[in-house]
């Protein structure tokens, strides 16, 4: 582990102009400089520098955060390998802590599949090539699918020999143990039996972002019907298929420098389109996509289009699929291809140039592929048109973009013949559904955590940034940027001494005192980190959140504090003002607060609404009264805060 003096040595020199600089062409624009964004494709510059802040940050796209963000994501790297590639810039040398023995044994492990699993790789690569079995089968069965010597290579695929153990066997004499050969599942053992899990299989490795072995996908040869076709490497501590996908390493710097990603249901499906020359492939592996392999791809471009078989089963796949894509945000199309074909076949039958052809006329956006394909079913059947009109609306209702779901409701509108307010009336219907949904799975875990037995203390996890009411982050902007500066003087009521209130120590009074703190874990995370750290005398609020090593918290830090972020419309509500904020923190700073408590007190009334009902509906007069009783107390708190805000009711 590197130490804390280390990084922040690392995070002084590596000025955030000149690391960007060596990627991407600044220009000086005010204080801030502006150039072309490297993660996305774009004609006119979004991508901003700000050399005061130490920050980047892509108007366009969206990425953000500091120098070693930037390195992390330009050059697919991890916290620690960033930081080691700055300290190498910069001529820092890198002191690592010693782990603890929990954390050692942890990594060591880790380390020892990698390195038995690389072994493998190298072992099945070599039989292929190198051995007359592995030539007459395994390279028989490539050559037979037409798969050119460069493209095997590329993907390092191999064979496993035929037999009992020959692979444990060549294994444990190199010195590799069977504990991590059975982890890997490269090797199965019962009792005192022991068997090679891939025998007689041509095999396709699987590579991390990283390019490092993971695991494996092994196809049979035989025509054996009670074996198997393909055999997938069981999940262990380096391999969880869920958030893998095949072919990511060998595609990710061309899914950038296009900005878009093809994604197939194969190995040989992502193999083939390589040999025509379509790179930026990767494969689901034969598995239902998953949110995590959606969001990898999200890494590298928000553009995907699905490309699977054009049998029924494939349809049916592609549709699943797509509402998963939107979910997270993403821009989906769909290619299908002739019946009975599949990428690989189809690749191969049409070459390089008439493949692309096909995609560039074929290429369908999903409403409109959607609704042909489900219109086909309906005809004049209208009970059927209206399944499928609720279909199809079910798809646009995970948008999570307003606008992008307008645009699309507009086309199911046109396509349909159904006018815009209905499809808008089914799009609330469909969210109020997918709301009430998300809170009976949340009300369920919070009483399954709740019935749980007692977990031993794990490492706090990562949080992830959620969606906040814009108060809540009026609240900690306000907290994060002017945490020591001095809000006003105040007498002590037993010394008499005059002394300075921080608007740190204002804010963060005001809501304990009220108990008012979100519930919110990200807002939760950040003011009690503030809380902890206020008295300390080099504490620095910006600096620590937008060089966390969160990457999540940085660039939320980031997005916070950009020039552009803009301010809430509840400061226009109460009179626009042209005063700096710096200036006039007296006056905004209380008014946030009580904005902030407004929407919380606003929450609670909705709460105790719930109860209510539910108690009158089942007669429980005690608890009634109780509740009534909280309500007006809640009813005056808001009339206070109202009077504070100028009696204006806050949307």
């Amino acid at each position: 582990m590197i130490d804390h003096a280390t990084i922040d040595r690392i995070i002084d020199a590596a000025e955030i102009s000149d690391v960007v600089g060596d990627f991407v062409t600044l220009r000086k624009r005010g204080v801030n400089m502006l150039g072309l964004c490297p993660f996305h494709n774009e004609k006119t510059p979004s991508f901003t520098v700000s050399p005061a802040k130490g920050i980047f940050k892509c108007f366009g796209c969206g990425k953000g955060g500091n120098s070693v963000n930037f390195i992390m994501e330009h050059e697919n790297l991890t916290y620690p390998e960033a930081l080691k590639w700055l300290a190498k810039k910069y001529n820092i040398e890198v002191r690592e802590e010693e782990e603890t023995e929990e954390q050692k044994q942890l990594k060591d492990s880790r380390e020892s599949l990698m390195i038995v699993s690389g072994f493998a790789q190298k072992y099945f690569t070599r039989y292929l090539w190198e051995e007359n079995e592995g030539r007459t089968i395994g390279l028989g069965y490539f050559r037979e699918r037409s798969f050119r010597d460069d493209i095997l290579k590329k993907f390092e695929v191999g064979f496993a020999p035929d037999g009992k153990t020959p692979f444990t066997e060549a294994a444990q004499k190199q010195g590799y143990k069977l504990d991590f050969l059975e982890k890997t599942g490269l090797t199965i053992k019962r009792d005192d039996w022991l068997r090679d899990r891939f025998a007689g299989r041509v095999m396709f490795p699987i590579h991390n972002l990283a390019g490092r072995v993971i695991a494996f996908g092994g196809r049979i040869l035989k025509d054996d019907k009670k074996t198997a076709k393909y055999l997938n490497s069981p999940e262990s501590d380096i391999y969880h298929k869920s958030r893998v996908l095949y072919g990511i390493y060998q595609a990710k710097r061309e899914m950038t420098r296009t900005d878009k990603c093809y994604l197939v249901e194969g190995y040989t499906d992502v193999m083939s389109l390589h040999q025509v020359g379509i790179e930026n492939v990767v494969a689901s592996s034969g598995t239902s996509l998953t949110p995590d392999q959606i969001r990898m791809v999200r890494r590298f471009t928000p553009n995907i289009t699905i490309i699977y078989d054009g049998d029924a089963a494939g349809i049916k796949a592609s549709l699943r699929g797509i509402d998963l894509v939107l979910e997270e945000g993403m821009n989906v199309k769909v290619l299908p291809l002739p019946d009975g074909e599949d990428p690989d076949s189809f690749a191969k039958k049409m070459g390089a140039s008439g493949f692309q052809e096909y995609m560039e006329q074929n290429e369908t956006d999903f409403i409109q592929f959607k609704t042909r394909l489900l219109l086909k079913s309906t005809e004049n059947d209208p009970v059927a048109k209206a399944r499928l009109i609720s279909d199809v609306i079910r798809s646009v209702s995970v948008i999570p973009d307003s606008i992008t779901r307008s645009v699309y409701i507009k086309e199911c509108s046109r396509l349909l013949g159904v006018s815009e307010e209905v499809l808008y009336t089914e799009v609330r219907k469909q969210k109020h559904k997918q709301t009430e949904e998300f809170r009976k799975r949340e009300f369920r875990e919070q009483n399954r955590r709740q019935t749980a037995p007692p977990q031993p203390v794990q490492e706090e996890p990562v949080v992830r940034p959620v969606k906040l009411l814009v108060e809540e982050l009026e609240f900690l902007r306000f907290l994060l940027k002017y945490c020591k500066a001095d809000l006003w003087e105040e007498e002590d009521e037993e010394t008499h001494e005059t002394q300075i209130l921080s608007v740190g120590e204002f804010m963060i009074d005001e809501l304990e005192a009220d108990e008012l703190v979100s519930e919110n874990p990200l807002f939760k995370k950040l003011f009690y980190e503030v809380r902890e750290n206020l008295y300390k005398e080099n504490f620095d609020p910006w600096k620590h959140f937008v060089f966390n090593a969160d990457t999540a918290i940085s660039k939320f830090a980031t997005d916070l504090l950009s020039e552009k972020y803009t301010e809430s419309k509840i400061w226009e509500k109460g009179g626009a003002f042209k005063e700096k904020e710096e200036d006039i923190l007296d006056i905004l700073v209380p008014k946030l607060v009580n904005e902030y408590k407004f929407q919380k007190v606003r929450e609670m009334q909705d709460s105790i609404q719930n109860e209510i009902n539910m108690a009158h509906k089942n007669k429980d007069d005690e608890q009634l009264m109780e509740l009534l009783n909280t309500m007006s107390n809640l009813n005056r708190i808001k009339r206070e805060l109202l009077e504070k805000l100028g009696n204006r009711a806050v949307n």
